[in-house]
């Protein structure tokens, strides 16, 4: 393992940096051996691999790109992630070119999504592990963002493990990801419906905040089991996330912390430019690591229980990326999503 050195601890990367070219004409397997299938999207196919040479162990995606645009799509990706070496996020190993399919090579990453780890029997779901959670989910952003780098689809399903017994987490999946310009507008018509910010679906300036809306909900969702913007079609869910009404008043918010609410009233609001940034996050005393008012917190029973109905209803009808059509006022799936979870 590496270190990478923070101003506040020290944690590692699981290699070191790798200023990674696509090897246009190369055929990957020439380098790497295949293993079994970890997953499968619409447009890609993960493997685990391993290098011949030095034995490590890796993930490789595999995208069949059609068309120009879906090669371009695979190469902003990897230009992105050639600029995102930190250790809470997904890191970018090797990336091939070969005729109509693109494959790139990722850290693997073993521990699943987070919230099937917090569902399982043996683990012990608190207000403090949330923080622990929430304050790697802020490191994480508050690191792409002084990049000038927008996730702009951050959901629980894009947040795993790194191992399945530790607490350590991994953001993935930047398909979605743009550059972002502070000066110059941008809008997307992209996104994931409980997730998205009121900015996106009204086809607004988008920027920091955007990504921060996303995290306010995942807090909520990790605090409590429920969704706050949820209808019953993703058109009534879009309306709720456009007014960003939501409440407190299930009984799974009744041991959480006001410190705790105070954090997602600070990002769950309509106005981009009002909600915390990442490093004001982290900065915010409900992810201060000295607290002593959270350290025999209750277990969350009833959290638990609502999440594992969140995670059964996720899996059952995956959430995944959709573009806003305005001149209908329709939603409809992305074509362009090759988001595999290594």
């Amino acid at each position: 393992m590496y270190s990478f050195r923070s101003k506040k601890n020290q944690v590692q990367l699981s290699f070191p940096y790798r200023d990674v070219q696509i090897k246009r004409g190369a055929d990957p397997k020439e380098q790497y051996e295949l293993q079994e299938e970890l997953g499968r999207g619409k447009f890609g196919i993960v493997y685990r691999c391993i290098e011949k040479t030095n034995g490590l162990s890796l993930a490789a995606k595999f995208i069949t790109c059609p068309k120009k645009e879906d090669r371009r799509n695979v190469e902003r990706e990897v230009e992105i992630m050639r600029a995102l070496q930190h250790p809470r996020l997904i890191q970018l190993y090797d990336a091939y070119e070969n005729g109509k399919t693109m494959c790139v090579i990722l850290e693997l990453i073993e521990g699943g999504e987070l919230f099937e780890r917090v569902i399982d029997d043996d683990f012990i779901l608190t207000e403090k592990s949330c923080t622990v959670f929430m304050r790697q989910i802020c490191e994480g952003v508050d690191f792409m963002h002084k990049q000038r780098i927008l996730h702009l689809d951050m959901k629980p399903e894009n947040i795993l493990c790194l191992t399945q017994t530790g607490n350590r987490i991994k953001i993935i999946d930047f398909g979605l990801a743009r550059k972002f310009d502070p000066d110059k507008k941008l809008q997307v018509l992209f996104g994931t419906p409980e997730f998205v910010a009121p900015e996106v679906v009204n086809y607004d300036a988008i920027g920091y905040g955007t990504d921060m809306w996303s995290v306010g909900v995942i807090c909520y969702v990790l605090l409590s089991g429920l969704s706050p913007f949820m209808g019953a079609t993703d058109p009534q869910t879009m309306a709720n996330v456009t007014i960003a009404k939501y409440d407190f008043d299930d009984e799974s918010f009744n041991e959480i912390s006001e410190l705790a609410k105070d954090f997602i009233r600070k990002l769950l609001l309509k106005d981009i430019a009002e909600r915390m940034t990442a490093e004001e996050c982290l900065n915010h005393e409900w992810l201060k690591r000295k607290k002593a008012n959270l350290h025999r917190t209750p277990s969350m029973d009833v959290t638990k229980d609502n999440l594992k109905l969140f995670v059964e209803r996720w899996n059952e009808h995956p959430n995944s990326p959709y573009v806003f059509d305005k001149s209908s006022q329709s939603i409809i799936p992305d074509q362009n999503d090759s988001s595999t979870s290594p």
